[in-house]
């Protein structure tokens, strides 16, 4: 590697003539041709082609001049700080630098073109400060959170990040718990989520868990029990409004038709899916379904005007619980009427 060029992190400057043209040559002396001089051969005359108009300013550079060394350059210096250690980690584990440049690129092809995501409500959304996206859960395998990740970074005014509490099986596998903790999951247990939303972060749930991720096709988009109301609870004593969300499409990418049991059980997981294309057609039935996916964000349900002793009434919960939970529902059945087809 003695040859390789090396490439300043910070010189973004255009390493072409600004105008790209030959230079006239001029002769030693200003003096016409004369005696033992022979005259120079004078070129036939051209008609200038016109440039066509670039809408700049002649001789500005354009906008991609250094671009490419400039991506060269911000791709080392990537790599300098992943080898050198020089990035910050939250106490969570969340790697934000690595989920914006290398995780997220990796999500958005299958969002924007495998998925085809449609977002609607992201204005519901505040643009600072904490708050607590409360969605339903479905789809057998859990893409429905990371592509409601991609849907907050990359529609929200404000680039924000969705912080999601996951179940203690995604903690427990190799390299599926690495790769959560980077994406900015936590466990989904009371403690972590104030202590995120206290941050001003926006923290994501799913209340249904694997009662709805792995309930049977024929029970597509009937939401399951919301457990006990504690993301309500939650909310309550951080004072944070919560945000309804419903993922239409998701319900289709891998159709459940049976559950191995005995299976599950010997693997220690909830359930273990049939699909009509999993186990028969092997790895390639673990390729979803490309279907057309609607992300929906509600109005938000305020709790700052409660008091304090609020978060300890059952009754309250209970009702806020069930308020949240056909909010969403209402949604699902209103964007399935809107729905041309489960593919376009």
């Amino acid at each position: 590697m003695a040859d390789a060029k090396v490439i300043p992190f910070d010189d973004d400057r255009s390493r072409g003539s600004s105008t790209g043209r030959p230079q006239r040559r001029r002769g030693t002396s200003g003096r016409p041709a004369g005696a033992g001089e022979s005259a120079p051969v004078q070129p036939l005359p051209t008609r200038a082609v016109p440039e066509e108009p670039t809408g700049e300013p002649a001789g500005a550079p354009r906008e991609d001049d250094g671009g490419l060394d400039r991506r060269i350059a911000r791709g080392l210096s990537f790599l300098r700080r992943r080898l050198t250690g020089d990035y910050e980690v939250d106490d969570f584990g969340y790697d934000e630098e690595l989920t914006d440049q290398v995780l997220m690129s990796l999500l958005r092809p299958v969002y924007d073109n495998y998925f085809r995501v449609e977002v609607k409500g992201i204005e519901n959304i505040p643009a600072d400060g904490g708050a607590l996206i409360v969605a339903n859960h479905s789809g057998t395998l859990p893409l429905d959170g990371l592509m409601m990740q991609v849907a907050v970074h990359d529609h929200h005014p404000a680039g924000r990040h969705l912080r999601l509490l996951a179940a203690d099986l995604v903690f427990v596998l190799p390299v599926v718990n690495e790769l959560a903790r980077k994406l900015g999951h936590t466990l989904a247990c009371t403690e972590d989520a104030e202590r995120l939303l206290g941050q001003g972060e926006l923290v994501g749930v799913m209340p249904e868990g694997f009662k709805g991720i792995g309930k049977p096709f024929g029970e597509r988009y009937k939401l399951q029990r919301f457990g006990r109301g504690g993301f309500v609870s939650t909310a309550l004593r951080q004072g944070a409004p919560i945000i309804p969300c419903s993922v239409v499409g998701a319900e289709e990418i891998y159709p459940m038709i049976g559950n191995a049991k005995t299976l599950a059980r010997l693997l220690g997981f909830p359930y273990f899916p049939l699909t009509p294309t999993f186990p028969w057609l092997g790895p390639l039935g673990a390729i979803p379904l490309p279907t057309k996916w609607t992300i929906q964000f509600g109005e938000p349900i305020p709790t700052d005007g409660y008091p304090p002793e609020a978060a300890e009434d059952p009754m309250l919960m209970f009702n806020l619980t069930d308020q949240v939970r056909e909010q969403i529902q209402h949604t699902l059945y209103k964007l399935l009427v809107q729905r041309r087809s489960v593919f376009f």
